[in-house]
């Protein structure tokens, strides 16, 4: 659930202290147009916004539905001053989400050329404050959330091994964690991946891999898994376009991370439009 509180700086930054702009009478309609296609999220976060400010939401599409360009994808009614005081929040909302989620399902699309097993992950790389609204979105696309937050698994990265070293920093984060969190563990080499796993890695993240490397990489951590009798599972990360999914999904990892799909997506383009028409999904 989204917190009034986060709604309330979303409109007092966009507000400010005297708002002239919108000091128009009456009541009005206003619709949510998408002007390309896509796939929709944040919608709930919009339709969250008009209803802060007393305004009635008509109807609205569901997070994850396929969109095409001119599809009415959100409905509101109410004063016009309030309508148009959420307009702006609404629309940079939506359009951000549904631009995740649309660069989602194109990178799972993607996978599914050639695996119906891999998962498309998102990442921590998120926009401070938004990872709630983005987290959604990548769902909405069709993709795996991966962790939260720092709370919800312990990833042992190059920093930590720098410190202190891939064999004591996992059994360091082991000691210290719940029974029920996992611990994902970055290597950089295909050599290193099996050791992580006898490290004790729940998890392995072939970090800036290249294909053939990750590969290579899956092999040897699969004839580790084997030897300790237990399931070890691949991510590959670092660098991963839509583009190169495929031959990334090709290699047997079971995961595929990209932080490109909360911090480089582009905005899905959509209109609000505001008037006493009818307003239709």
């Amino acid at each position: 659930m989204l917190p009034d509180s986060k709604i309330e700086d979303w409109l007092r930054e966009d507000v400010g202290h005297h708002d002239v702009t919108n000091q128009v009478p009456g009541e009005t309609a206003g619709r949510l147009v998408a002007k390309e296609d896509g796939v929709a999220a944040g919608l709930d976060a919009a339709a969250a916004v008009f209803e802060y400010l007393g305004v009635d939401v008509i109807d609205r599409v569901e997070n994850g539905a396929a969109v095409d360009a001119g599809t009415v994808v959100l409905g509101v009614e109410g004063s016009a001053r309030e309508v148009l005081r959420g307009e702006r929040v609404a629309v940079n909302i939506a359009g951000h989400a549904s631009g995740v989620a649309t660069e989602t399902r194109e990178a799972v699309d993607a996978a599914r050329e050639v695996s119906d097993d891999v998962r498309i992950a998102g990442t921590r790389k998120t926009t401070p404050g938004l990872r709630c609204v983005e987290k959604r979105a990548v769902v909405a696309g069709g993709g795996d959330t991966h962790r939260l937050d720092l709370s919800h698994m312990v990833m042992v990265k190059d920093n930590h091994v720098a410190e202190l070293g891939l064999e004591r920093a996992v059994e360091r984060f082991r000691e210290r964690a719940s029974f029920a969190t996992k611990i994902d563990v970055e290597v950089e080499d295909p050599a290193d991946a099996p050791r992580a796993a006898r490290a004790g890695a729940d998890v392995v993240l072939l970090d800036n891999m290249t294909p053939e490397e990750t590969e290579r990489a899956v092999d040897l951590l699969r004839e580790a898994a084997a030897d300790l009798d237990r399931e070890v599972l691949a991510e590959a990360s670092g660098g991963i376009t839509v583009e190169s999914v495929p031959d990334y999904a090709a290699t047997g990892v079971d995961v595929i991370s990209m932080g490109s799909l909360t911090h480089s997506a582009p905005a899905l383009d959509y209109s609000f439009r505001t008037g006493r028409e009818t307003v239709t999904l």
